[in-house]
């Protein structure tokens, strides 16, 4: 599997959210196909953990070159995948925040729910990785996974599907509603 190169992640981050669409995330034994993303630009969007150069231990990799893997955790209980974009000290990275499920479906469903995937009723199915912290789930991510180069073979992103431009919908991005202004930016990415 070709994995994608550094220059990859040097993109500026609008670009990466759409062009991450259809690319495989493979982590151990485990693989989806991206199919929902999230941008997110430090220097003007109050959505982002570094708006406004805010650093501290939490937002660290964010500062760093595009290519490495930010994980944090949400709510207390959901960790979320984010990948890194564009030059060192310009803190943008993109969620990923939805999949569908490629390779051996019995991993995910495994890791999600306990079961295999066979077993899985109808809407558990529909319902496996529509959500960051169901992708870090059935991928089995945690925080220990944080500042891995998207390089490495423990973790990594590959060439998958080809996404058509026109196929590829703009909406608000979902829970920042704190965000002011930036709320209403179209930055999530996502096809059927």
């Amino acid at each position: 599997m070709q994995k994608l190169s550094k220059e990859f992640y040097l993109k500026d981050t609008l670009t990466a959210a759409k062009e991450l669409l259809g690319k495989r995330l493979v982590c151990g034994n485990a693989e989806i196909i991206i199919t929902e993303t999230e941008a997110y630009i430090g220097a003007v969007d109050k959505a982002c953990h570094a708006y406004g150069g805010r650093r501290t231990k939490r937002t660290e990799t964010l500062f760093c070159e595009g290519g490495v893997f930010y994980v944090y955790l949400i709510y207390g209980m959901y960790y979320c995948l984010n990948v890194i974009t564009e030059k060192a000290d310009c803190p943008c990275g993109v969620l990923i925040r939805g999949g569908k499920p490629s390779g051996d479906k019995d991993v995910l469903s495994l890791n999600r729910f306990g079961e295999k995937y066979e077993s899985l009723t109808p809407y558990r199915k529909k319902h496996l990785l529509d959500g960051p912290g169901k992708v870090c789930m059935a991928l089995k991510i945690d925080k220990s996974f944080n500042g891995i180069s998207c390089l490495s073979d423990e973790i990594y992103i590959a060439e998958g599907e080809q996404i058509k431009k026109e196929d590829i919908k703009a909406a608000k991005r979902i829970g920042i509603d704190y965000a002011e202004e930036a709320a209403d930016f179209l930055w999530r990415y996502y096809y059927d």
